[in-house]
């Protein structure tokens, strides 16, 4: 008499190993999901990387700056070739030792009490600051901010340096440069240049205090007291 156990005996040894092939394709394929799994986690990652850089770097810049135009468009190259004494004949030192900045309506009012020649910026001048006497609102490109005291004696008289160190080739200039605000500080781009991740490739790019150190550290040894900007 056949028992059970003697049929468990007969069970044909290919029957087993069906049994054992029909669980291999499912851990296949859960090793494969966790492969496609890891891999577009690392491509989300890629691509939202990508995208934080560019809107950091591009997008967001565009946004925090406003662009504004100079009330005129004055040619310091034109006014280079007039004047005896260069940038000093307009940007001058006073008897005091202090820099006399942008200049004021009455140095413009000797040369410029009537309009001379046809360009339309000297016109819109005359006719609507000298003829009225009303200063230009001029937007200062490298305006400090109110903590900071600059002495521009110290630099260029005492120390002999250029104006171009700071201020770049502007006395070159046939135009002015758009001048681009900061909405929440309201600066100057200049202040903080224009590469949102701080390179640059000209001692004029930018005017921040991480510059004015390593200047100083390279000419004088020391980086200076926070008392000397700061007052």
């Amino acid at each position: 008499m056949t028992t059970l156990d003697d049929k468990a005996k007969e069970v044909s040894p290919d029957v087993v190993g069906d049994t054992n092939q029909t669980s291999s394709p499912d851990n296949c394929n859960c090793e494969n999901k966790g492969k496609d799994s890891g891999g577009f986690i690392l491509l989300f990652f890629i691509i939202g990387l990508a995208a934080a850089l560019v809107a950091g770097w591009i997008i967001f810049p565009k946004l925090l700056y406003s662009q504004k135009k100079q009330p005129i468009d004055f040619n310091h190259a034109l006014h280079n070739e007039l004047v005896e004494e260069g940038c000093e004949s307009c940007h001058f030192f006073r008897e005091d030792g202090s820099f006399s900045g942008v200049p004021k309506l009455a140095q413009c009012i000797e040369c410029h009490e009537e309009v001379q020649g046809e360009d339309p910026e000297e016109e819109k001048f005359v006719e609507t600051y000298v003829a009225n006497e009303n200063e230009v609102p001029w937007l200062v490109y490298s305006r400090q901010p109110d903590c900071v005291f600059f002495s521009h004696a110290a630099h260029v008289k005492a120390a002999e340096m250029d104006c171009t160190v700071c201020h770049g080739h502007i006395g070159e200039s046939t135009h002015l440069k758009t001048y681009e605000e900061n909405r929440i500080s309201g600066y100057s781009r200049d202040i903080w240049g224009k590469n949102i991740a701080g390179f640059k490739k000209n001692t004029w790019d930018r005017m921040k205090m991480d510059d004015c150190a390593k200047c100083h550290q390279k000419e004088t040894g020391s980086k200076g007291a926070c008392f000397q900007c700061h007052k």
